[in-house]
């Protein structure tokens, strides 16, 4: 196959990639707490090229390659709920929660109490705090979450505070090392540590919503279906030129 084709269909590999990301960005503009997703590209240089020393019709043939896709983590908008359950994440942590797979990472603050009294996300998924998951009693009421973390109720006709618990706020040296697993939870990989975050906050009554910007991933939608178009239409002529002058070299005399 001669290397236009090659590098083409190396380009066409990744818009097909990026569109994915993109996509999945647009369908998640509406999530609490979603982080987008950015992809990274580098230029990939044949291995048969010899760098100032180039022999009869060799020439530096560079193909597209998908290095990796990139967590935004920048911070979403915050928006007032006035639900006391509700807590949004002010710096750059994470809320640790359980899961059957084991512990996982989320910035989606939208919580609420369970059938069992847990604190749980919007999933069912329970909140950990210092000490396991926070467990309420059925006679709690005036639930206040400190921006700490730290859970206090007023206990059935009692004028006095009651602990419930704190919730853990944990931190990584290399975020970007976190696996996005689905559902809004990331996992760590294997060797990255979760430590406990000394300066986030946690502001109740708000969420932090999706930082996905709607024009900007729609205007990218837009450049990688003309990108792939222009592409296409680039391919099939290459594709015609070579099909005739295969038909015209058939037509010569032997």
């Amino acid at each position: 196959m001669e290397n236009l084709l090659l590098v083409g269909l190396s380009r066409q590999m990744t818009l097909r990639r990026q569109m994915d990301v993109v996509a999945n960005n647009i369908a998640n503009i509406n999530t609490t707490g979603f982080k987008a997703e950015r992809m990274l590209f580098e230029e990939y240089l044949s291995p048969t090229a010899r760098e100032d020393n180039f022999i009869g019709r060799d020439r530096r043939v560079s193909f597209v390659q998908d290095r990796a896709t990139m967590h935004d983590f920048a911070g979403g908008p915050v928006e007032p709920t006035k639900n006391p359950l509700d807590v949004a994440i002010d710096g750059n942590a994470f809320l640790a929660v359980q899961t059957p797979g084991g512990e996982r990472y989320t910035r989606d603050g939208s919580l609420q109490i369970n059938n069992q009294g847990q604190l749980v996300t919007a999933s069912g998924l329970p909140v950990l705090g210092t000490n396991g998951p926070i467990v309420f009693q059925q006679t709690d009421h005036d639930i206040n979450i400190s921006q700490d973390g730290t859970v206090t109720v007023l206990e059935g006709t009692n004028r006095i505070d009651s602990i419930r618990g704190k919730i853990r706020m944990v931190q990584f040296a290399q975020p970007q090392q976190l696996v996005k697993e689905g559902s809004n939870l990331y996992s760590a990989a294997p060797g990255v540590a979760a430590q406990p975050s000394l300066t986030a906050k946690l502001n109740q009554g708000f969420i932090e919503r999706s930082n996905v910007s709607s024009v900007t991933e729609m205007t990218r939608m837009i450049e990688v279906t003309r990108a792939y178009t222009e592409l296409s239409n680039m391919l099939q002529s290459q594709g015609d030129s070579r099909r005739t002058a295969i038909e015209k070299l058939a037509d010569v005399p032997a």
